[in-house]
């Protein structure tokens, strides 16, 4: 899983085993309450999802993070960024020529009564927006492209 924090994106492999995901010597204990056992002693956490954003208090902390949803790519160099499933598009975030850095938010789509943020993959340049905001695309089409910077 993927996340945007105020240190940059970071890469967290974790499993799970039932209400409880498990990261190296860390554990997260879901339930009517948020425990994480870090290296043998638990500690509580309040959790709050305020748009795509998750804020977390632990040990007189607030971290915020963002899980980050890539969009499927159109082409094997990854410069196309394509529509994950059929559905409208609600925001168009950047503009042909714009500079863009990996996981900046390119559109804002909506599918199944859900919002999906359609990132880049990786730093570019946008060289074609596609569809505009209101319009209705279908599973596969081409948002837009971006190219190696």
């Amino acid at each position: 899983m993927e996340f945007k924090t105020s240190d940059g994106r970071k890469e967290i492999e974790s499993h799970r085993d039932g209400l409880t995901f498990i990261h190296g010597a860390t554990l997260v204990h879901m339930g009517n309450e948020i425990w994480l056992e870090i290296d043998g002693r638990n500690h509580k956490a309040t959790a709050a999802k305020v748009g795509d954003t998750w804020w977390v208090h632990v040990l007189g902390h607030t971290l915020q993070f963002e899980i980050v949803e890539a969009g499927a790519s159109g082409t094997d160099d990854d410069s196309g960024l394509t529509a994950p499933m059929p559905g409208k598009i609600l925001d168009v975030l950047v503009s042909v020529g714009q500079n863009v850095k990996a996981g900046d938010a390119l559109m804002v789509m909506e599918a199944m009564k859900m919002e999906h943020k359609i990132v880049a993959g990786h730093d570019g340049i946008v060289e074609a927006v596609n569809y505009n905001t209101g319009d209705q695309v279908i599973q596969g089409a081409e948002l837009l492209s971006i190219s190696e910077s």
